[in-house]
C-alpha cells in the first residue's frame, strides 16, 4: 500500500510539473486510445495521427 501511495504522489508531481494537470487528464487518455486504435489495419495509423494532433492542440490550451 505504501508503494502505491508513493507512486501516485510521484505521478501527480510529474504531471503537474510538466504542464497543466487538467490538460494532462484529458490528453493522456486520448493518446492511449490513439495508440490502441493504431492496431486496426488500414485506418488505425490515420486515426492515431488525428487523435495525437488533437491532443497536441489541447496541450497548447492554457487552463
Amino acid at each position: 500500500m505504501k508503494h502505491l501511495i508513493i507512486t501516485a504522489i510521484s505521478v501527480f508531481f510529474l504531471f503537474s510539473m510538466a504542464g497543466c494537470l487538467l490538460t494532462k487528464i484529458v490528453t493522456v487518455p486520448m493518446r492511449i486510445t490513439g495508440a490502441v486504435i493504431s492496431i486496426v489495419p488500414v485506418v488505425g495509423n490515420t486515426a492515431d495521427a488525428a487523435i495525437d494532433k488533437a491532443a497536441d492542440v489541447v496541450d497548447e490550451v492554457s487552463i
